[in-house]
């Protein structure tokens, strides 16, 4: 029985043209092993790829969500600072008014006293 090497996988592929159970038997074997050492490889390597892309995903979520998280933080500060110059604004409005009612209100005016003890 004549046997040769497969190039694409390496595995040993049966060429004879004799009814030989057997050795066939044997060749099938030896091409089955090697393709379940390679399944168990890649199945090794894919369950070290699925954590690490599982890993990386979960990092790349984390990572979007403290984006999102940090975009509303800016939009809340830069709100608050619009509300903070609106508040001030008022106050010094406020602030102006109630100085113009103290002034015009005799209540509040300053007395001279050199005048009242004359």
């Amino acid at each position: 029985m004549d046997t040769e090497v497969d190039g694409e996988d390496g595995t040993f592929t049966n060429i004879s043209l004799a009814d030989d159970t057997d050795s066939e038997f044997a060749v099938l074997y030896t091409k089955q092993e090697n393709k379940l050492s390679i399944m168990n490889c890649d199945i090794d390597g894919d369950m070290e790829n699925q954590v690490e892309m599982e890993e990386k995903t979960r990092l790349i979520n984390q990572v979007l969500e403290l984006q999102h998280t940090l975009e509303d933080l800016s939009a809340r500060v830069d709100a608050v600072k619009e509300e903070n110059l609106k508040l001030k604004s008022e106050n010094q409005v406020l602030g102006q008014y109630i100085e113009n009612l103290m002034s015009a209100s005799s209540v509040f005016q300053t007395t001279d006293t050199k005048s009242k003890r004359k």
